[in-house]
């Protein structure tokens, strides 16, 4: 089920019909958030629930038991960590791994195949397991650092972990944020009703309009579906990739965060206009903010971040990048995507380059976007191969024929939509005046009005939410 489909439709439908009556008791409200959230879980595969539970029953039951016997603390992380950690691995990395060991044997001139000894039940990766993964950890982590009091009631804690709206991509929220929010009963204003809808509507704009767009043109190009092949179409390709996972997953979130606010919950900001960044370690504080921050508070910081000198700074910012590549899946192609971003933030760090151009965000912000649209490139690729290819193509400066827009115009003019609004959000940001202005006029209204009639009439064929891969 995915929130750009009918059946969404008449699933938040009923949801909301019963919330009001439903939600005035702590246990009613926990049992039909649950209840809720499962079935909109099991509507992939019903068999995977058993995982959501098993994580969160271990989470549970090791958060009790850390209060409880406080000097098995450690055994009690360190069982949590192996058992989230050890399912994610079964699920979604076995035939990664597997391939690793195959090809590192066949440079010793040794066949292996471990790959097709795996399991078939562990070749299907579950719908979101790295993100409830991630958010049912935070829990157990914070709780071993005391920064966190067990709940003792077993429907407040899944509520929390399963709770639709978030489950499958996205954001990442924290127990501590929402553990507290799950045990008030609040009708939201007319103001957050009002918030609630505008972020869901602009998110299905971003989603459908957008997004699902765009996915023609970049899919063709990736696919070999076309004719073209040279250095001008490879870079609008890029870009165009770089703008469909972004309103894409942001699409996801804004909506996520909307149902939320209309429950009379708060979920944190997951994106902030990351390509609008003048620094590449700005750009990972605008994008997926959730997951980014996990990544400091959980590795980054543990580690010594960069308070330990040159060394242990870089040691750090590697093994946090690269495991953030191997959040989002088992290829290489997501390992170069990580080591891209680690070679371009340590010569940001080591040369201080951006901050030597501060003020200068005509020359700052083009930049960045081209070293955040170098590294999709990998992203999107299909092998590593192909992103060198791709990359080479960039690079060499030949044909720079755009005849190739008239051949998808039906499909680049949201592209050019989607940068009109990335510049008109800029100067909105730095002219006070013209935020003032906007607030005024109250054109939030039309341009909802705009938008929700954008998402009947110019959406593009339904495509499922990239990120729900991960």
């Amino acid at each position: 089920m995915i929130f750009n489909s009918i059946e969404f439709l008449f699933f938040a439908l009923a949801f909301f019909l019963l919330w009001p009556i439903l939600k005035k008791q702590n246990t009613t409200r926990w049992i039909f958030i649950t209840v809720a959230s499962f079935l909109f879980y099991a509507w992939w595969d019903w068999r995977f629930l058993f995982l959501i539970v098993g994580s969160g029953l271990v989470d549970y039951l090791s958060g009790l038991a850390m209060t409880r016997f406080p000097k098995n603390k450690k055994g009690l992380l360190a069982f949590s960590l192996i058992a989230n950690l050890g399912s994610l691995s079964v699920f979604k990395y076995s035939v990664f791994f597997a391939t690793v060991v195959d090809d590192v044997m066949e440079w010793f001139g040794v066949t292996t195949t471990l790959v097709d000894h795996i399991p078939e039940f562990a070749l299907i990766v579950p719908v979101g397991i790295s993100f409830y993964t991630f958010q049912s950890l935070s829990y157990t982590i914070d709780v071993y650092r005391g920064r966190l009091k067990p709940t003792k009631n077993i429907l407040h804690f899944f509520s929390y972990l399963s709770m639709f709206p978030q489950l499958v991509a996205g954001p990442i929220v924290r127990a501590k944020d929402l553990l507290a929010q799950l045990t008030r009963y609040r009708t939201p204003s007319h103001f957050e009703i009002w918030n609630g809808m505008k972020l869901i509507v602009f998110g299905l704009f971003q989603k459908t309009v957008i997004a699902d767009n765009l996915s023609f043109f970049i899919d063709a190009a990736f696919e070999g579906k076309t004719p073209f092949d040279g250095t001008s179409f490879w870079w609008v390709v890029t870009i165009a990739f770089a703008f469909q996972i972004y309103t894409d997953f942001s699409g996801y979130s804004l909506i996520a965060r909307g149902i939320a606010k209309m429950m009379g919950y708060h979920f944190k900001m997951n994106f902030n206009h990351p390509y609008l960044a003048t620094s590449l370690r700005a750009f990972w504080s605008r994008w997926h903010i959730s997951l980014s921050t996990w990544f400091r508070d959980y590795v980054y910081i543990p580690l010594g971040g960069s308070r330990k000198g040159m060394l242990i700074g870089f040691l750090a910012l590697f093994t946090t990048m690269f495991l953030s590549g191997l959040w989002h899946g088992a290829k290489y192609t997501f390992l170069m995507w990580a080591l891209i971003h680690i070679g371009f933030l340590q010569l940001e760090r080591s040369t201080k380059w951006t901050a030597k151009l501060k003020g200068k965000d005509y020359l700052l912000i083009p930049l960045i976007f081209i070293q955040s649209c170098v590294a999709w490139v990998y992203f999107r690729a299909d092998d590593v191969e192909q992103g060198h290819q791709i990359i080479y193509r960039l690079f060499r400066f030949q044909d720079m024929n755009v005849g190739f827009f008239k051949s998808y115009f039906d499909h680049l003019i949201y592209l050019v939509i989607a940068l009109a609004i990335e510049i008109m959000i800029y100067f909105k940001l730095k002219r006070p005046h013209l935020k003032q202005w906007y607030y005024q006029k109250n054109l939030d209204v039309y341009l909802v009005s705009i938008a929700i009639i954008c998402v009947i009439f110019l959406r593009g064929e339904g495509q499922q939410f990239i990120y729900f891969q991960f």
